[in-house]
């Protein structure tokens, strides 16, 4: 027995840290799926055993993570359906928006195309889109903190927001991702989801509830954040401000990642050395550079799935920060 026994998985995570925590995802392919959805996105077969096979393939050798998505509230099902692509890169990402009557044209598209630049499949969408893991079969965090948080937010924005499959860290319920920069939030109450969405229709970054950027490895989210608080707690225009020069999705980009323990970390016991969990540097538009490192420690086992057996927990948090410039 442990403390965290009949805790539901969100309320167990409560003291792991957020940064560090997105799933990493470069390309997204979104497919309207009106209705209930099984546990798995494919595995369950949910678009038809007709297509589930080969577009299983075809995701995995594209490294395009399939999603499924909804509008909140609404399950009706019209004949035709939304598909988003999407590539989360540092200045580079795109979204784009197309129909289709029958699943089977989801094997028309060459999903290796969202490896590279915006491929003209469907129409550019400019606006930020919202996606709210509210995937209840994947585990009841999502739904019951998820889709109060959907419902909140299409309200304010009815064309931009969808309730989607699992994202990932459903014990970071309610899960938040915006396309296409891939900006991934976590723990949010519907306020804050409010002020994350329109700050992100401004491409800014809110720090708050901010878990990382899904194009980047969590040692490499870690380190922008670092990055990004550092500059706003010396009074830079940062995330979370409002002001018009307040740092923007692009104004950082993880340049260069070290796997090798940096000389101020030999130098350190064993027990740290062994934590090391790597280097990322981080440049700012404006030409300045920071090495930030990064550890991993360790938690006490929770679950990380609502009534699942308790496991081992970590998290990647930043260890030091050194200017570079």
């Amino acid at each position: 027995m442990t403390v965290f026994e009949g805790m539901s998985c969100a309320a167990a995570a409560a003291d792991i840290p957020l940064p560090g925590s997105a799933t990493r995802v470069t390309g997204w392919l979104c497919v309207e799926q009106p209705g209930a959805w099984g546990r798995d996105v494919l595995g369950d077969e949910v678009l038809g055993a007709d297509i589930t096979a080969e577009l299983a393939a075809r995701t995995k050798a594209a490294r395009v993570r399939p999603t499924l998505i909804r509008r909140p509230g609404r399950n009706e099902f019209t004949g035709a359906r939304t598909v988003l692509l999407a590539a989360t890169r540092p200045q580079g990402s795109w979204c784009e928006r197309l129909e289709i009557a029958d699943l089977k044209e989801l094997l028309d598209l060459d999903l290796h195309l969202l490896n590279g630049p915006a491929p003209g499949l469907g129409a550019p969408v400019t606006d930020p889109t919202i996606l709210v893991c509210a995937h209840g079969k994947r585990d009841q965090c999502c739904a019951l903190l998820g889709r109060p948080i959907a419902a909140r937010l299409s309200a304010e924005y009815p064309d931009r927001v969808w309730e989607c499959s699992h994202t990932g860290g459903h014990r970071f319920a309610p899960a938040m991702v915006i396309l296409p920069t891939g900006l991934t939030y976590g723990r949010l109450s519907p306020d804050a989801a409010l002020r994350v969405v329109s700050d992100a229709h401004r491409n800014l970054v809110p720090l708050t509830g901010f878990r990382g950027r899904s194009c980047y490895t969590p040692v490499e989210q870690v380190a922008e954040i670092a990055v990004r608080q550092h500059l706003s707690s010396y009074g830079e225009p940062s995330a979370g401000r409002s002001d018009d020069d307040q740092l923007d999705a692009d104004a950082l980009t993880v340049v260069a990642v070290g796997d090798a323990l940096p000389d101020t970390a030999a130098a350190s016991s064993d027990t740290a050395s062994a934590s090391y969990a790597g280097a990322a540097t981080v440049a700012h538009r404006d030409g300045r550079r920071w090495l930030v490192t990064a550890r991993t420690i360790a938690y006490a086992p929770r679950q990380a799935s609502c009534g699942a057996a308790p496991k081992p927990a970590t998290a990647v948090v930043p260890d030091e920060l050194r200017p570079l410039f």
